[in-house]
């Protein structure tokens, strides 16, 4: 559950991150340095690491605050008991699989720096991390990632062991900090966040690959979550995991985590056409499998797909789908998804009205671009959708008139809510004009 500020006006909330088991402690969300907040804040409460919930709460000072949080938790995510009923915290394991960390991103220098600093901070002991520059304007991008992080774009080299000596960073004028392998720096003239994470892919050195957006900050056990599921059931071909905001510094922030964000939930789970879920449209709802900026795909599998559908995704008349289809291509082919809520990423949302209605209109189209793709793809599934289309429709639409009730005070979700529903039905339109462009793009490239 997330607590949050009612409709309309309201001042800048902070985003905290506290344990149960860390009495009194703050960090600041990705897992770095410690904070000392004190009056109303929004906080992820966890227990041994792992996350209950998101409660708000205020407090006349840390030791107030830290309380009030503590004692929603408890009243609010526990058992009767107040027993939170967790298993043990994750361990890294002996023989964790190497990971190819993806992070597509175009002009967002700021955003990146933060990003990466919370990647090369992962307690993961194999993995890589790979920025795809996108269609950029210029080579800020690549002038970041060469001078603050040794970043190369030569493709040899095994993979880094992040248990040995760091590289430190001299270069911005801060305290010594350590830093893992250099990054890699690859480049994609074509826009398209679906063609980025391919190239991304096409050179990926790990047994899983994991992605991210260039706007977030990822907790420390990120990846030693995610990989999780993996080792757990070799049938699993892609997990994905918990996205909370990393700030709520403005009304459009808040009003797209009140709309329902990327919010999926606090316990695990695992979806399979083996043991079908009681959705009436699954498996293709795959909005509630998880989203793109954290999500992992065994490298193999993945290729075998054929990465992403370009036709789909940022940057494209789509606007989005490319996640949600590989999410149901994994099903499709008889492979199981998780949704580990432990493998944290923590999402900075857009900050002005404009772009968020943007994202509202995107989620829709990309939504029914996605489900066009499904039938492109897995024509074989046809029949099943158009079984499951009438109740899903009807679920859909009552899921939407739930989402538009304006809250009192502001009517921002109604519309938001409509403006995803627009997005849905031109959705398909929006990916045929994609499949166009992609024919036009390899017939060019064939000359």
């Amino acid at each position: 559950m997330t607590r949050l500020p009612p409709a309309g006006p309201s001042a800048p909330l902070p985003v905290v991150d506290i344990d149960l088991a860390e009495p009194g402690a703050f960090r600041r969300p990705g897992g770095g340095t410690r904070a000392r907040p004190s009056g109303r804040a929004l906080g992820l409460v966890r227990f041994h690491g792992r996350p209950l919930g998101m409660a708000e709460a205020a407090g006349g000072g840390p030791e107030e605050l830290w309380r009030a949080l503590a004692a929603v938790a408890l009243r609010e995510f526990t058992a009767a008991d107040g027993d939170p009923g967790l298993d043990e915290p994750h361990r890294t394991f002996v023989e964790a699989p190497a990971i190819s960390v993806i992070v597509a991103t175009r002009n967002r220098t700021g955003m990146l720096r933060d990003c990466l600093d919370s990647l090369l901070a992962l307690k993961y002991p194999r993995f890589e991390v790979v920025v795809v520059d996108n269609a950029p304007s210029d080579t800020s991008t690549e002038d970041l990632v060469r001078r603050e992080y040794g970043g190369t774009r030569d493709d040899g080299g095994p993979l880094g062991d992040h248990g040995g000596p760091r590289r430190p960073d001299r270069t911005r004028g801060r305290p010594l900090r350590n830093l893992g392998p250099a990054v890699r720096y690859l480049r994609e003239p074509v826009p398209g966040l679906a063609r980025a994470h391919n190239r991304g892919l096409a050179v990926a050195r790990g047994e899983i690959t994991a992605f991210t957006d260039d706007d977030t900050l990822v907790d420390p056990l990120w990846l030693t979550a995610l990989a999780a599921p993996f080792q757990a059931d070799p049938r699993t071909g892609c997990v994905t995991g918990l996205i909370v905001p990393a700030e709520l510094d403005t009304e459009a922030q808040v009003a797209l985590e009140r709309h329902g964000a990327f919010a999926k939930g606090y316990v695990p789970r695992v979806w399979s056409l083996r043991s079908p879920s009681a959705d009436p449209l699954f498996p293709f709802t795959a909005g509630r499998f998880g989203s793109g900026a954290n999500m992992a795909f065994r490298t193999g599998l993945l290729r075998e797909l054929g990465g992403f559908d370009p036709a789909t995704g940022v940057g494209t008349p789509a606007h989005g789908g490319d996640d949600l289809l590989s999410f149901f291509r994994v099903l499709a082919r008889g492979r199981s998804l998780a949704y580990e809520p432990a493998a944290i990423v923590w999402h900075r949302h857009r900050r002005t009205p404009e772009a968020l209605e943007a994202q509202a209109f995107g989620y829709g189209a990309g939504f029914g671009a996605y489900l066009a793709g499904a039938i492109v793809h897995e024509p074989r599934m046809l029949p099943a959708l158009l079984r499951r289309l009438p109740g899903g429709v009807r679920y859909a639409l009552a899921r939407n008139r739930a989402r538009a009730t304006p809250a009192p005070g502001g009517g921002a979700p109604t519309r938001l809510a409509r403006l995803e529903l627009r997005g849905m039905l031109y959705g398909p339109y929006g990916y045929w004009r994609s499949r166009r462009i992609e024919r036009r793009i390899e017939r060019r490239t064939r000359r």
